[in-house]
């Protein structure tokens, strides 16, 4: 009964059951609001109603008043601290205007916190906050794009509303997309989004002593929180616990502590007394960093076989009041070309402040890349009159075409594999079948499309500072059983399962033998947890490191106590053998129990204790490869779309747990999904949400998504064990399949769907618009 499920020698590439799923499908997680202190006060913030303007006077008596009010906190009170909101990838306040926990003078949009009310209960402390009278001196807000390039600046400080700038002239470009044998134009707007995690933003901070707290958050990685709170407050590292067990989704929204959360913190210190900030639905939708919401003009020349000459990108990217960095998005012009043979690519982009929440990362902050070329290819080729699939056969990069030398940024391509992604995926999909199923189908008054995309991603990005490197701790306890304390953080990843199945097989002990942990800053090191697709490459590869230093101590101590040589020892199933010598065998426990109770036995000036450390910085760029298909119909009377099929064939390197990568996947697809289809946080013209609810923000329900169809090719990757990383690549390549499948259902309306979302409405007034309606 006791015996272990999973003894095979090999743990890597099994769909072994997650280890987190047995708690959390039982209600036995532990969440941020799970955290239950003595003493504990909760915390409800002011908010502003405005979108732009003065503040003229704030009144609390009225709320101060009210039993159960402890305190009430504004910016003045927080002053002493001097916080600043820092930059995730730099760890240091970022350009532009200075950003702080409350509002100081100004609100620069609706949900602007004003201030925090502190009370023995949640209730207590809105009823409190809706006390609270501030008098405002508003004025007209900049909410677009357009208003933004027209209108003051949103901060007063500044001389305009630029964010960001990032250009790459090149006049020898316009003489080619000028006079090329083919040229196509298309604008892509896609709409604000929200991440909406299952678990909301929250925050428990309790001050233990003068200069010590602990901190429970939902967050994505506990140690670079630590960080955070060590710089903005000016304490040591090590008098800051951050615990986050369990977190229910992130996304790109939890990378970095903001405004809300370092104002709890300032709050705890000053009241030396517990509190809990919960975030809710409404302040969710409302001023959580949003994302997404950019436009961008793409032309594109080719010669007369269809072959790129030449791309320009006019780019611009809503970057809200205070964004977690101003950005104009440059990674979405290195990103957008790599994968294809494209000989010349200029651009313009930039970002650009307006009074609406702050913009915030979302799984691929890049992804307008392949969304806006891969729709384009699909104009293009209806332009040109090729098939979709082949102009991407022309374009794409071959293995035959590496190493392959990026020629706008430099990229050294040595192990892509789009087009073979591309191939493969054409082996499940009939296309001829489909096309005569289509042709029938529009003679009935059905419209059916099919949809295909290509693109690589860069993952595990070593080069940038934050995410250079990451560090796995293992233990081999004197009871045999193994611990790892590692920097990789789960929100839903499945790390502490992936990552014991790599420890396992590197050290050669039962899966149920190895327990990870990730959830505290106290007995970790330093590292960016989740972030940018990387746990896999930079976690795996630190965990094989770390098992390899640990393996070599056991076979050293074993060989030792057992007169053999370290190359006849082997560990298999928890169990240390020499080889050809069977009475020899030993259990791992009573190698680990000499090890650590007995050093006198072990070999001469070797430490005691069976632990090893190693902290690993990956390739400066691990690419990920794919290519997906999908059908869809498209309600000629509804303009309601339903996907019929879809198809992914991806590149992942070796992959750790499969079952977990195509849940990966599959969880991008489905948010794919409701971006193209659903979601739009959308502001009137005084800057008001108007998606306040999930009445209101329309998330895709179980039935708009497909099952997905999966297959892998296996190219491993220059990181230790091979993998690559897989966390953003749905949420990547989703859109621009889903879109161009719409798009080709679509074309007997002569339609171009790139203007997000694809409501109902939109599709069906372009095909009232569109010529050989019926």
């Amino acid at each position: 009964m006791n015996a272990p499920r999973f003894a095979a020698p090999r743990f890597i590439g099994q769909r072994m059951p997650r280890k987190e799923d047995a708690r959390l499908l039982t209600g036995r997680g532990a969440f941020v609001d799970d955290v239950i202190l003595p003493g504990l006060s909760h915390v409800a913030f002011v908010r502003s109603p405005i979108a732009r303007g003065r503040i003229l006077s704030i009144d609390l008596e009225a709320a101060r008043a009210l039993p159960g009010v402890r305190a009430i906190y504004t910016a003045e009170d927080l002053a002493p601290f001097d916080i600043e909101m820092l930059s995730f990838f730099l760890v240091s306040p970022p350009p532009g205007p200075k950003v702080y926990p409350l509002a100081r003078d100004r609100v620069a949009y609706v949900g602007d916190p004003v201030a925090m009310v502190i009370a023995e209960d949640r209730y207590i402390a809105e009823d409190a906050a809706g006390l609270v009278m501030v008098d405002y001196d508003p004025e007209a807000p900049a909410v677009t794009l357009d208003d933004a390039r027209r209108g003051a600046p949103v901060h007063p400080e500044m001389a305009d509303n630029i964010a960001g700038r990032e250009a790459r002239p090149d006049p020898e470009l316009e003489q080619i997309l000028a006079t090329a044998p083919h040229r196509v134009t298309g604008t892509i707007r896609h709409q604000r989004i929200c991440q909406s995690p299952m678990e909301t933003r929250g925050i428990v901070v309790s001050k233990n002593g003068e200069e010590e707290i602990t901190v429970y958050i939902s967050c994505q990685s506990p140690p670079m929180v630590a960080r955070h709170l060590s710089l903005a407050f000016g304490l040591p590292a090590t008098s800051i616990r951050v615990i986050a067990k369990d977190v229910g989704g992130s996304f790109g929204l939890k990378v970095q502590p903001w405004r809300e959360e370092m104002a709890v913190v300032a709050a705890g210190m000053i009241l030396g007394r517990p509190l809990k900030w919960i975030e809710d639905r409404l302040e969710n939708l409302t001023t959580s960093n949003l994302a997404r919401e950019q436009e961008i003009t793409l032309r594109l020349a080719f010669d007369e076989g269809g072959r790129l000459l030449g791309a320009h990108a006019d780019y611009a990217v809503n970057n809200g009041a205070y964004p977690h960095f101003p950005d104009a998005n440059l990674a979405a012009m290195m990103f957008m070309w790599p994968a294809y043979k494209q000989p010349r690519f200029g651009y313009v982009a930039e970002g650009l402040y307006t009074n609406t929440i702050g913009l915030g990362g979302y799984r691929g902050p890049w992804a307008i890349e392949s969304l806006a070329r891969e729709a384009m290819l699909d104009v293009a080729a209806r332009q040109i009159g090729l098939d979709p699939i082949e102009i991407r056969r022309r374009n794409l990069v071959t293995a035959a075409d590496q190493p392959y030398a990026d020629k706008a940024f430099g990229f050294v391509l040595e192990d892509i594999t789009p087009s073979e992604c591309l191939d493969a995926l054409l082996e499940k999909v009939d296309v001829a079948a489909f096309r005569a199923e289509q042709a029938a189908a529009r003679g009935e008054g059905r419209y059916l499309g099919l949809g295909v995309a290509a693109y690589i991603e860069p993952t595990a990005v070593s080069s940038m500072s934050v995410l250079a490197s990451d560090v796995a701790h293992l233990r081999i306890e004197p009871t045999g059983k193994v611990t790892a304390v590692l920097t990789t953080h789960s929100q839903g990843h499945g790390t502490q399962t992936t990552m014991a199945q790599v420890i396992a097989e590197r050290l050669g002990v039962p899966f149920e033998d190895v327990s990870v942990f990730e959830d505290d800053s106290s007995r970790s090191g330093y590292g960016a947890g989740a972030a940018g697709s990387r746990q896999a490459v930079a976690g795996g590869g630190a965990s094989i490191r770390a098992a390899e230093i640990l393996v070599a101590k056991v076979k050293r101590v074993a060989a030792h106590l057992l007169n053999a040589s370290p190359e006849e020892v082997r560990i298999e199933d928890g169990v240390v053998r020499v080889t050809g010598v069977q009475e020899m065998t030993r259990s791992l426990r009573e190698i680990a129990e000499v090890a650590y109770n007995e050093p006198a036995r072990l070999p001469p000036d070797m430490e005691p204790g069976l632990e090893a450390q190693y902290r690993y910085s990956p390739p400066p760029v691990t690419w990920t490869s794919a290519a997906h298909a999908c059908i869809v119909e498209v309600d000629a009377e509804t303009g309601f779309v339903d996907i019929r099929r879809w198809v992914c064939s991806e590149d992942c390197g070796v992959m750790i747990n499969p079952a977990i990568v195509e849940g990966q996947i599959a969880g991008g697809l489905a948010q794919a999904i409701g971006e193209v289809l659903l979601e739009e946080a959308h502001f009137d013209d005084q800057g008001n949400p108007t998606a306040v609810t999930f009445k209101d923000y329309m998330l895709p329900a179980a039935a708009d998504v497909p099952e997905f169809e999966f297959t892998h090719i296996v190219t491993p990757s220059k990181s230790e064990g091979g993998f690559r990383g897989v966390g953003e690549g749905g949420a990547i390549i989703g859109p621009p399949t889903l879109v161009n499948a719409i798009a080709d259902a679509l074309a007997p309306f002569g339609a171009r769907c790139l203007d997000l979302p694809l409501t109902p409405s939109k599709l069906l007034k372009l095909m009232s618009a569109g010529r050989g309606r019926p």
